[in-house]
């Protein structure tokens, strides 16, 4: 047996099954490199779902997470340490919120901002215990704790997971109308993904979260943006929703604010919302932990310096134009996205999205297929146009291949 073959065996024997990955066993990275246990260089495609948008071992945040691992990681929240409160202040800032809530993972935040929600709508809003509804979109993917899967309307984050939270009314995601008829009294928040990422990046109409925007400052209801996915440079802005001048009253934020070296998340509001958590009532040992913190503050400066929103757009604006060229030869259905974020429908003739990203895996390049027949592409901001073109042309390569 090869080295990938003997660790893909013992995962096999010894993980539970809940990933379907592809067969490489990476073992160092770079930028938007990664090295597998062979030697054999891969293009990263995929950045960790946007996890490393700021690349693989990016140098400032390995030395930001190597002085702080010699001073101390771990304080819980029981003590205070100095720099939690640099931390929270300049998230705040970046956001134009007042307040922070630090937790670890994408799912902690949207629990977070649930529980949140909830506490307003009955502390703020007046509506009756027990009864405050949180409106959401179809085909969302906000995590996979019990409560989330319970509005989620993909059967496999769904099955076999019951008795489902209540709480929670589904409307299609872009339709303003149908979500304006879901708000009523009871309802205190509408949460939605500026751009769904798991459901093969979508992206709404012009004016949808102009709208949704609108809607809830006119009915008393928090508008909640998950941009886990979406926010930190990945559509050429700091946050999707920028695209449509939007400032949504709560931000729900992960994976790249940890820089992939630690998971760091966090709710972002208003201290008129977040302000109304007392001590005891919502808390995680880890969240906000020294170590955390010293990360997440180098990936704020480096958002400050704007250059990775600048090159999310240039080279995005390259993305697209040439993923439609593709559209036009017949393999590639569809293609949407922003920024350096693309899902790529692919003609059913041509292969599945698994079957595609299999055979760009064997020319050296790592995408993950979702729901079928999409791909998605979504490559470390730090990747260069030469690099992303020679990603392309496998693409191209793969997908004349499988044409004949």
């Amino acid at each position: 047996m090869t080295a990938t073959e003997r660790s893909i065996a013992a995962a096999e024997e010894y993980s539970a099954h809940n990933y379907h990955p592809l067969p490489v066993v990476v073992a160092t990275a770079e930028g938007a490199w990664m090295t597998d246990v062979e030697g054999r260089r891969y293009l990263d495609m995929l950045a960790g779902y946007s996890a490393l948008n700021f690349g693989h071992g990016n140098r400032r945040l390995i030395n930001a997470a190597k002085q702080q691992l010699d001073r101390v990681t771990l304080t819980s929240r029981a003590f205070h340490h100095d720099r939690f409160a640099e931390f929270c202040a300049e998230l705040a800032q970046l956001c134009g919120m007042e307040m922070v809530l630090p937790m670890n993972t994408g799912a902690e935040a949207v629990e977070t901002a649930v529980k949140t929600a909830r506490k307003w709508g009955y502390r703020v809003k007046g509506v009756p215990d027990g009864r405050a509804k949180i409106v959401v979109a179809e085909n969302n993917f906000h995590g996979r704790t019990t409560t989330i899967v319970s509005f989620s309307t993909d059967p496999e984050a769904r099955a076999d997971y019951g008795p489902y939270t209540p709480g929670f009314e589904i409307v299609p995601y872009g339709d303003l109308a149908a979500l304006e008829a879901a708000v009523d009294e009871d309802t205190v928040a509408v949460l939605l993904e500026p751009i769904q990422g798991e459901a093969g990046v979508l992206v709404p109409p012009p004016g949808y979260l102009a709208g949704v925007r609108r809607l809830t400052s006119e009915r008393n209801v928090l508008f909640i943006a998950d941009e886990i996915q979406s926010g930190l440079g990945r559509t050429g802005r700091t946050f999707a929703c920028e695209h449509e001048d939007v400032v949504p009253d709560m931000y729900v934020l992960g994976k790249a604010l940890g820089g992939g070296v630690v998971p760091v998340s966090a709710v972002v509001s208003s201290r008129a919302v977040l302000g109304l958590h007392r001590p005891g009532e919502h808390g995680s040992t880890f969240g906000g932990n020294p170590l955390a913190c010293a990360v997440a503050l180098e990936v704020i400066a480096i958002l400050r310096s704007g250059e990775y929103q600048e090159r999310a757009t240039e080279l995005g604006e390259h993305l697209h134009r040439e993923l439609g060229l593709m559209t036009g030869a017949g393999a590639v259905t569809a293609v949407r996205g922003r920024g350096l974020w693309a899902g790529v429908d692919i003609a059913p003739e041509v292969g599945t999205g698994r079957e595609i990203s299999e055979r760009l895996m064997a020319r050296g390049v790592l995408v993950k297929d979702t729901h079928g027949s999409t791909i998605r592409i979504a490559p470390p901001l730090v990747i260069t146009k030469e690099d992303l073109n020679w990603g392309l042309e496998q693409l191209r390569a793969v997908l004349g291949d499988a044409a004949v």
